[in-house]
């Protein structure tokens, strides 16, 4: 008879268990709020951007210099000042590039009165994108901002900048879309230099930007918000700063 009356508590502890906190446990999961290293995932954020650190020190662009699509030697120092995005694409991507264009073209128009704003793609494909390709390439995809800068070079040096440089990746990968895989994210720099980015739920900096879900798409299913969205209201944080 006892035993029978263990059994009996046994089951009643599980099922007021079952009751009470597994629903909770979905619930988590399904709010990403058990994912705590997540740095993608945004909400509204509305204080201030915080720094990408390495080893302790703000993170700051490399020094850069390569062609852009009117021939011009570009480098670090002409976004001196600026507010600018850095994205790395090619422009015989079949896959993301064109999304990110479009959606590139969109913070551009978002920002055409602005002076202190500029772009930088870097082509990940330079041997094949000259800059006359560049040129076409910006004319066909309507880029008009004189601070928009398509640029190409060595290749070792482009792959180190993304790589080494802004730690977002890209490769040669012949059995990718195109023969070359990238990350499709977008880098936010401020008028000094330093990357900066809004923080996720968890007060972890994302760093980086999803470049490749239009933001037509609106929000997703947890009420997050597209990040081009959150990219342009970041933009203007740092403007103002």
């Amino acid at each position: 008879m006892k035993n029978k009356y263990t059994y009996v508590w046994v089951s009643l502890v599980i099922l007021i268990f079952g009751i009470i906190f597994i629903p909770k446990i979905i619930e988590r999961i399904k709010g990403g709020t058990v994912i705590e290293n997540d740095r993608i995932n945004i909400k509204d954020n509305t204080g201030d951007l915080a720094f990408i650190m390495l080893n302790g020190k703000k993170r700051r662009v490399p020094s850069f210099e390569f062609l852009n699509q009117d021939s011009l030697v570009i480098s670090n120092k002409d976004y001196e000042g600026k507010v600018f995005v850095a994205e790395f694409f090619f422009t015989s991507c079949p896959s993301i590039c064109p999304i990110m264009s479009n959606n590139l073209v969109n913070v551009q128009n978002e920002f055409s009165k602005s002076e202190n704003f500029g772009i930088a793609s870097f082509s990940i494909t330079p041997d094949y994108d000259t800059p006359r390709v560049l040129k076409e390439y910006a004319e066909r995809y309507g880029i008009t901002d004189l601070d928009w800068h398509l640029m190409t070079g060595d290749q070792a040096e482009i792959y180190d900048l993304a790589n080494a440089g802004f730690n977002i990746f890209a490769a040669e990968m012949p059995d990718a879309p195109g023969g070359f895989e990238h990350s499709g994210l977008f880098a936010l720099i401020d008028k000094n230099g330093y990357i900066r980015s809004r923080v996720d739920q968890f007060g972890n900096p994302i760093v980086y930007y999803r470049g490749a879900i239009s933001e037509e798409e609106g929000e997703n299913d947890e009420g997050e918000k597209q990040q081009i969205t959150a990219l342009k209201e970041d933009i203007k944080k740092l403007l103002e700063e």
